[in-house]
């Protein structure tokens, strides 16, 4: 059983913000981040220290969307640059985070603050991934369209499956987090800080010490990882759609885990069991975390199991 008063990065996944994927309203978003509130305040009342990070792709991808179709109507209205679209998604989601977890903390007698911070993480220019980027945002295009963004804006475009031409950026590694002494000065003030949503907004640094903001998604997983090593936490705890990680995925062997070592992850890694962009993520992260520091735990389970998780009841513990 987990013990008292732990620090515990919490890495929300989109159903924590998105009941059903499909319905982006924002007063749909704000229901659902209510009902999250729920599992978090249950840490936060048998008085563990937590820090909340979250995803942001549904969000900031319809905050680009809106803005390119808002140009393809009116050639004067400029598009958002992506680093500034992060930050509206950041703070966005952030709100309804804050709405939740205030009201939950105030229906059981708690007396804390919860604030967002909008948070810059940095990546290395070099980074591979600036050079074959991968992850699609906003919206779909036809060729010819495509084509003119290219010559335009000098976006990378690719063909997504046969529903048309859509943007891509680069997917890079986290190595800091800009705001993470406040992060840490809030924490241990007795604060729940909301912190890295959406991955952070990628920021590479220049000479002189100056940051500048780049096209590009961080993996919330990861960039929930290493808030946790910055901040020196217990556990870092991966929200996802599932119980438990699972070996042989959707096959008549599916086999669900209780624990893993950190050699049995690897050798499911090497296996091929995990889904790139599902749960191979979220192992990577959870690897990472707990070879960062002896003693560090990960757990890895859904959001309606996380009581019951952290309790040792359910979900995989990674140690």
């Amino acid at each position: 059983m987990m013990q008292k008063k732990s620090r515990i990065v919490l890495a929300l996944g989109g159903n924590a913000l998105q009941a059903d994927p499909k319905d982006t309203r924002a007063e749909s978003q704000l229901v659902t981040a209510k009902e999250t509130a729920v599992a978090i305040v249950d840490l936060i009342e048998e008085g563990h220290e937590v820090i909340i990070a979250h995803g942001n792709g549904p969000q900031v991808g319809q905050i680009i969307a809106t803005y390119e179709a808002a140009a393809q109507t009116n050639p004067g209205i400029p598009v958002m640059p992506f680093p500034e679209c992060g930050a509206m998604s950041q703070g966005y989601i952030g709100y309804h985070l804050q709405q939740g977890i205030r009201e939950e903390m105030k229906n059981r007698g708690l007396d804390k603050n919860v604030a967002t911070i909008v948070t810059q993480v940095v990546v290395d220019k070099n980074d591979p991934g600036f050079e074959n980027p991968t992850k699609p945002v906003g919206s779909f295009f036809n060729e010819e369209e495509a084509k003119i963004l290219m010559d335009k804006k000098g976006y990378t475009i690719k063909e997504d499956s046969g529903r048309g031409w859509r943007r891509v950026v680069a997917s890079p590694e986290p190595l800091d987090v800009v705001e993470a002494p406040i992060i840490k000065t809030l924490v241990e003030a007795g604060h729940i800080v909301i912190t890295v949503g959406g991955g952070g907004i990628p920021v590479i640094k220049e000479d002189m010490g100056a940051l500048k903001g780049v096209p590009a998604v961080i993996d919330k997983d990861f960039a929930s990882e290493k808030i946790a090593e910055i901040l020196e936490a217990d556990y870092l705890i991966i929200l996802t759609a599932v119980e438990k990680v699972s070996i042989y995925f959707n096959t008549p062997e599916q086999k669900e885990l209780d624990t893993m070592t950190i050699g049995e992850a690897k050798q499911y890694i090497e296996e091929g069991h995990f889904a790139p962009g599902s749960m191979l993520p979220k192992v990577k992260a959870a690897i990472k975390f707990v070879e960062s520091k002896a003693g560090r735990k990960a757990l890895i389970t859904s959001l309606e199991k996380a009581k019951e998780g952290i309790q040792g009841k359910t979900g995989t513990i990674l140690q």
